[in-house]
């Protein structure tokens, strides 16, 4: 079978490569082409059409003065669709391009399936008309999306999450060695995860490093995003500061603590038995406009959201300030709220159910 996959951001390249390995041993025809990034790449053994890292804009004001590019990469993708002529289209998140493409696809008769949910429990909930007239088969990732889409009369399946197999095929890990192969000294490394986007690193960068003084016998290391240089991170880099790229779960694992941007990577700390604050800031403008459409969530997180408590402490703001995180992260580095919190992670995973996502979609995908 011929499968259009598209991926529009680095979590989406990630679950999208897994699923092309499991599609691949469940259809021995399986045939690929793709949006998405060097994941899925390695997978297809070609590169993308386009790479997601000329596809990810972030925030009202970043989208709206790349609109004309949006609509372009749009227009590009129905042509490419018509001319390569699949027969099911895979849809990874990324929403507000993909919706567009599901409304297209479906015209023409290709079946449409949607690999992970957009975030519609949060804001735009409207767009579940949309995935009901255009979406053949929704898989769901997350325990109670289920519920939502069967509320709004939509029969979605529950595959769980793609991302409990990638932490179960990770190889153990000595610490002390992927210390010395990257450079770094004998501290104990207290991890940064400041995103993928150039302009959302330098902010968060600045604030997750204002603490380093009050922290000396630990090292921080930052962990680079692929779709940044090495050249990028320089600026950062000092005796206690270090970087690594495209090591991310390595780094985790071999972390006491992390201060991790908001978005995917908090769910993959927390697989990852790393105790966590959660940060974000974004321009008062774009925050402003958030608020007033998002819906009343009380927590931004993965983590917390599948909870449905708070499990990790989350700054957001004007919250997001050095003293606040001093306080945090000293709680999570030693004593009962690090305790409490790897506990709570241990529910979680129980929550999330055990691996087998990846073949569970592609199940749902050649067979029906």
């Amino acid at each position: 079978m011929k499968y259009y996959i598209i991926a529009g951001e680095a979590s989406g390249d990630l679950h999208a490569s897994n699923l092309m390995k499991a599609l691949k041993h469940e259809d021995s025809q399986a045939e690929f082409r793709f949006w998405g990034g060097d994941l899925m790449a390695e997978v297809a053994g070609f590169p993308p059409v386009k790479h997601y890292r000329d596809l990810a804009f972030m925030g009202f004001l970043e989208v709206a003065k790349n609109l004309k590019t949006i609509l372009q990469n749009i227009q590009f993708c129905k042509q490419d669709i018509v001319s390569w002529k699949p027969e099911t289209l895979i849809l990874v998140d990324y929403p507000a391009f993909n919706l567009r493409i599901a409304e297209f696809a479906k015209a023409r008769g290709i079946r449409v399936i949607y690999y992970i949910s957009p975030q519609l429990w949060a804001w735009k909930e409207g767009r579940v008309e949309k995935i009901k007239k255009f979406v053949d088969e929704m898989l769901v990732i997350l325990p109670f999306e289920k519920g939502f889409y069967k509320g709004h009369g939509v029969d979605a399946h529950f595959v769980g999450h793609p991302l409990l197999d990638v932490v179960s095929e990770l190889h153990p890990i000595n610490s002390e060695v992927f210390k010395k192969e990257n450079g770094l000294n004998g501290k104990e490394i207290i991890a940064l995860l400041p995103g993928s986007r150039e302009q959302e690193v330098n902010k968060m960068l600045q604030i997750m490093l204002s603490v380093r003084d009050s922290f000396p016998q630990y090292q921080f290391v930052i962990a680079g995003a692929p779709s940044l240089p090495k050249e990028f991170y320089e600026k950062y880099v000092d005796d206690n500061v270090h970087f690594v790229s495209n090591k991310t779960y390595d780094l985790l694992r071999c972390s006491k603590a992390a201060l991790v941007t908001s978005g995917t990577a908090t769910l993959e700390t927390a697989l990852l038995n790393v105790p966590e604050i959660v940060c974000y800031r974004s321009s008062r403008i774009s925050y402003e406009i958030g608020k007033r459409v998002v819906k009343n969530l009380r927590f931004i997180s993965l983590v917390n959201l599948i909870m449905d408590e708070e499990v990790v402490t989350e700054l957001i703001q004007d919250e997001l300030n050095t003293k606040n995180l001093i306080r945090e992260l000293s709680a999570i580095l030693e004593g009962d709220k690090r305790d409490r919190m790897l506990a709570d992670f241990a529910r979680l995973r129980k929550k999330l159910g055990g691996s087998g996502a990846s073949a569970q979609a592609a199940a749902i995908i050649v067979n029906g």
